[in-house]
């Protein structure tokens, strides 16, 4: 799978798991860390675990597997680690905080489908 089949992906479980202002951006131009960010919100610690679970556990069926996984105990902040691809899903406190937009805003935005 392709690093931009699996932001697609991604995407879309965080969508069916309900997840708020989801956005990709595109990274690869600006640092060697990987080739995008996807982040996502959840309004409680609970929505953001259960949102980290659904990225996980749907990736692990096609075949995907996360280098690493940081923040989950706390469920503020959690980052998915898949080497091209990494996942941020925050609180909606702690993304507001943090502005990973705003330190990252000359990465162009990924299209993502609707829903």
């Amino acid at each position: 799978m392709t690093s931009n089949e699996m932001v697609k992906k991604i995407a879309r479980f965080l969508s069916e798991k309900k997840a708020k202002d989801i956005m990709a951006l595109e990274i690869r131009e600006l640092t060697t860390i990987g080739d995008y960010f996807v982040i996502a919100s959840g309004g409680s610690d609970t929505q953001v675990k259960a949102l980290s679970d659904a990225v996980e556990e749907g990736l692990s069926a096609l075949g995907e597997e996360p280098r690493r996984i940081e923040g989950y105990q706390s469920g503020m902040w959690i980052v998915l680690d898949y080497y091209d691809v990494i996942v941020h899903i925050f609180h909606e406190q702690a993304r507001e905080f943090y502005g990973l937009e705003r330190l990252w805003a000359d990465a162009p935005r990924v299209e993502l489908a609707p829903g």
